[in-house]
C-alpha cells in the first residue's frame, strides 16, 4: 500500500514551511520538514536516526496513526489538494533505517527497572531508559510483546513482523530482557520486584477489560466482544451474518476483519447519526462490503440475532427513544464495540496505589502513582487513546523516571 505513493516525488512536493503546520498536528511533534530535507539530501540515515530518536514507535506510528487528523491533516497543500503524505515517507525511511540498527546495549549504570506491560508506552519507557543504560526487564502478561500493537490491531493494518523486528532491534540488541506470560499481581508482585533491587517500576498495562452493553441477551454464546475478537479472530467462528454493536475505530477493525475472515453480510449499528472512527478507516470498510445504521439503540439480544429501537439525539449528549419503533436484525453473530476500561490486578493488590471511578491510576503530569517508585503512563492512565498519545506521555515519564533514579544514587 506504501510504495503505492512513489516516495521521493512525495518528498519533493513539501514545500519546507517555515512554521511547519504538519509537526504541530503531530501529537509527538516530529521534525517532519527536517526528516524530509535530510532524506531528499540522501542522509537517510540520519533522517532515521532523527525518526526513532524522537519516537521510538515511529515504524509502527507510521502505520497506524490517524494521519488524517494530525500531521497530514495539517499540512497546507491539503487545503488546496493533497496534503503530502508523510505517512508513506515515514514508514518508507523507518523501516529502511531499522535493518541497519545492530548497535548493542549502552555501558550499564547497573540500576534496575522493571517495565509492567510492553504496549506502546512501556517499549516506548524501556527504550528511553535501555538507552541510557538502565538494566531494563519487561514483565508482559500474555506470550509476545506488544499489547494492544499486537493483540487489539488487525495483521492488515499492521503486520506482526514489525513487531517482531522491533523486539529483536529494540528490545534484544540493546539487552532488554522480556520475562512473558508473567503477570505481575500473580505469583509475584509490586513488593517482590521492589525487594529484589528494582529502582523504579512502570505500570503500563493498558485497558482490557470490554466496556459492557449491560442489555439482556449479553451472555448468550454468539456474542463477543471487540477487544476479545482482535485478539485471536481464528478462534471464533461468527458464522455468515454479523451485527456489530458500535461505529468506533475498534468496530472498523472488528467488520474488516470478519470480511476476510468469510463473514457475508457485516452491519455496524451506531446510536449517533455517524460513525466514530475516522473517515480513512470507514472509507475501506464502506469499500470492503461493511454497511452502516444509524441512530440505533440495542434493546435485547436473542438467540436470532438483535432487537433495536430508533433514538433521537438530543441536546446535551441524551437520546430519546422512538415509540414503537422496535426491531428484530437477525445474525448469526453479535460483537460489541464500545470501547474498554482496565482491569488488573496489579491495580488493586499493592498498598499505596490509589485508582480513580473508573478504575485507572492516578497519576501527576509527569507519571508519578501515590507510591514511591511506581510510574504509569498510557491507557491504564487516561483510558483507550492512540498510540503516538501514549508514546508522547512515555517519553515525559521515561525522564521523570530517570530523575528519580539519580536522585535516589
Amino acid at each position: 500500500m506504501h510504495m503505492a505513493v512513489h516516495i521521493l516525488e512525495e518528498a519533493q512536493r513539501c514545500l519546507h514551511c517555515k512554521v511547519p503546520q504538519c509537526q504541530k498536528g503531530c501529537p509527538i511533534h516530529t521534525p517532519i520538514p527536517h526528516v524530509i530535507r535530510l532524506m531528499l539530501d540522501k542522509k537517510l540515515d540520519e533522517a532515521g536516526w532523527m525518526l526513532f530518536e524522537n519516537n521510538p514507535l515511529t515504524t509502527v506510528c507510521s502505520l497506524v496513526c490517524n494521519h488524517e487528523n494530525q500531521c497530514e491533516g495539517h499540512c497546507v497543500l491539503g487545503r488546496k489538494g493533497a496534503p503530502v503524505h508523510f505517512s508513506s515517507i515515514e514508514h518508507y525511511i523507518s523501516s529502511t533505517y531499522s535493518n541497519k540498527m545492530v548497535k548493542g546495549p549502552a555501558p550499564s549504570n547497573g540500576i534496575r527497572v522493571a517495565i509492567i506491560g510492553s504496549g506502546p508506552a512501556g517499549l516506548t519507557i524501556a527504550v528511553i531508559l535501555a538507552r541510557k543504560g538502565y538494566q531494563v526487564t519487561i514483565f508482559e502478561g500474555k506470550d509476545k510483546i506488544g499489547g494492544v500493537l499486537r493483540y487489539g490491531i488487525p495483521d492488515f493494518r499492521l503486520p506482526k513482523s514489525v513487531l517482531d523486528d522491533f523486539e529483536y532491534r529494540h528490545l534484544r540488541l540493546k539487552g532488554i530482557k522480556v520475562r512473558p506470560n508473567t503477570t505481575i499481581g500473580g505469583a509475584i508482585g509490586i513488593d517482590d520486584l521492589f525487594r529484589d533491587g528494582y529502582k523504579a517500576i512502570f505500570v503500563g498495562t493498558g485497558v482490557w477489560q470490554p466496556n459492557a452493553l449491560h442489555i439482556k441477551g449479553e451472555t448468550l454464546g454468539h456474542v463477543h466482544f471487540a477487544i476479545h475478537y482482535l485478539n485471536n479472530p481464528d478462534s471464533f467462528h461468527l458464522g455468515e451474518r454479523v451485527i456489530i454493536i458500535g461505529a468506533g475505530n475498534a468496530a472498523m477493525d472488528v467488520a474488516r476483519t470478519a470480511v476476510r475472515k468469510g463473514a457475508r453480510e457485516v452491519v455496524c449499528f451506531s446510536r449517533t447519526s455517524s460513525v466514530a472512527a475516522s473517515r480513512h478507516e470507514f472509507d475501506y470498510a464502506s469499500l470492503e462490503g461493511v454497511t452502516f445504521l444509524y441512530n440505533k439503540a440495542p434493546v435485547e439480544i436473542v438467540d436470532e440475532g438483535v432487537i433495536f429501537e430508533d433514538v433521537v439525539e438530543q441536546p446535551g449528549g441524551t437520546f430519546a427513544h422512538v415509540e414503537g419503533s422496535r426491531a428484530l436484525y437477525p445474525a448469526d453473530s453479535v460483537i460489541i464495540s464500545i470501547s474498554q476500561g482496565p482491569r488488573n490486578r496489579i491495580v488493586n493488590t499493592p498498598k499505596g496505589i490509589e485508582v480513580n471511578a473508573r478504575g485507572l491510576l492516578v497519576t501527576d503530569e509527569e507519571g508519578h502513582t501515590t507510591r514511591p517508585g511506581v510510574f504509569a503512563s498510557g491507557d491504564v492512565v487516561n483510558g483507550a487513546r492512540t498510540v503516538v498519545e501514549a508514546v508522547e506521555h512515555s517519553k515525559h515519564v521515561a525522564e521523570a523516571m530517570d530523575a528519580y533514579m539519580r536522585d535516589l544514587s
